[in-house]
């Protein structure tokens, strides 16, 4: 059973339940009442309308599992940065756990602070950025299978989405165009030279990330991630092909703006950003959408490199699947608060004069072997 056909049993459950008490009001009212109701009911369990309320609980489920790891991925950088500066600080909230509820903390603070407008913003602009951030982030989550049954499936055949890797990248690549569009319509010199820089490193990396991740779609010969992961059966495409595995962590890193790739949110030269003039929840929007994001990178990283949900037989597809998400975080998060930030121009000179040429080089490494027939 995948998770369309689970979501739809509860769904035809749940319809035929509420049908029953519906109809049953129905026949305790008037004959004129009672065909309204049964009219109402009859359409509230058609085909398609429970179709339509599966597909929306299967983005619901989808949904809370990656706030759930976004909650996480928050708790595990905290974590691991004090361990990495030898820093222990008290947990107000939560310290049973670890301090785990502190982001629930957080998040409420956030939810009752005064959210504020520039009187001199683009208004249109101003609404539309983190709209735009937030949504095409979770657009493209939901392209990604956790596993060979669990994913977002628009028939019960199956979860083979056609071109489901390329629908990803193409929602992971919206984000740079509403980071410029908050960062200019903020009317602010930093949140501008904010996005200009953003939109910079992102045209800078992107470009070298989708030629390793061309290489990948050369040697499993198909754009969809189902049939990815199922050519990663006997080998991890990272081992052939460990260079593009590299590069791709290298330009995830940049594609999240952590360090050393944070110059659009360089706190000490530009205050806080693109982010600066946004307030209250928009302002946590941002911050749970950059998390998002490393989320979204570490499932992307498993699902074209590591094998994706393959693992030992004893432990669930989806859980598998996590745990090398989890890993790819903490490495991401290890080079994050172990190496200092860039400059301006090295970081273009690394995009353009070092990563470009390795990517070309490591899709003539894919195209090789896919002409000896190693793939």
């Amino acid at each position: 059973m995948n998770l369309y056909e689970f979501c739809y049993g509860i769904i035809h459950w749940l319809v035929d339940l509420i049908n029953h008490l519906w109809y049953w009001l129905g026949n305790l009212l008037p004959w004129w009442f009672g065909d309204f109701f049964s009219a109402v009911g009859d359409l509230a369990a058609s085909h398609g309308n429970i179709v339509v309320f599966t597909i929306l609980l299967e983005v619901l489920v989808i949904l809370i599992i990656a706030v759930v790891n976004v909650l996480n991925f928050i708790w595990i950088d905290r974590k691991f940065m004090g361990r990495m500066f030898d820093f222990y600080g008290p947990y107000y909230v939560g310290f049973r756990i670890g301090g785990w509820l502190q982001n629930i903390a957080d998040g409420i603070k956030l939810f009752v602070k005064e959210i504020i407008t520039p009187a001199k913003a683009d208004k249109i602009g101003f609404y539309l950025g983190p709209v735009i951030f937030v949504s095409s982030s979770f657009l493209a989550l939901s392209t990604i299978p956790l596993g060979r049954d669990f994913g977002i499936a628009t028939n019960p055949s199956g979860l083979g989405v056609p071109a489901s890797a390329l629908m990803a990248f193409a929602f992971f690549a919206i984000a740079p165009f509403a980071i410029l569009i908050s960062g200019w319509s903020s009317n602010n010199k930093y949140t501008l030279i904010g996005g200009m820089r953003s939109a910079a490193q992102m045209m800078s990396y992107e470009i070298p990330m989708l030629l390793t991740v061309a290489s990948v779609f050369l040697l499993a010969g198909s754009f969809d991630f189902m049939d990815i992961v199922s050519a990663q059966h006997d080998i991890w495409f990272a081992i052939p092909l460990a260079l593009g595995f590299v590069i791709f962590l290298v330009c995830l890193v940049a594609e999240v703006e952590i360090q050393p790739f944070d110059l659009p949110e360089a706190e000490a030269e530009l205050v806080e950003g693109w982010t600066t003039e946004y307030s209250g929840m928009r302002f946590g929007f941002f911050m749970m959408t950059s998390y998002l994001r490393g989320y979204i990178g570490g499932a992307l990283a498993t699902a074209l490199f590591l094998g994706g949900w393959h693992g030992p037989a004893f432990i669930p597809e989806p859980i598998w699947f996590l745990i090398k998400a989890y890993i790819v975080f903490v490495v991401i998060e290890w080079m994050r608060w172990s190496t200092p930030r860039v400059r301006v121009d090295q970081l273009l000179n690394i995009g353009w004069n070092r990563l470009m040429p390795l990517a070309m080089l490591n899709l003539l490494i894919a195209a090789s072997m896919k002409t000896l027939g190693w793939f």
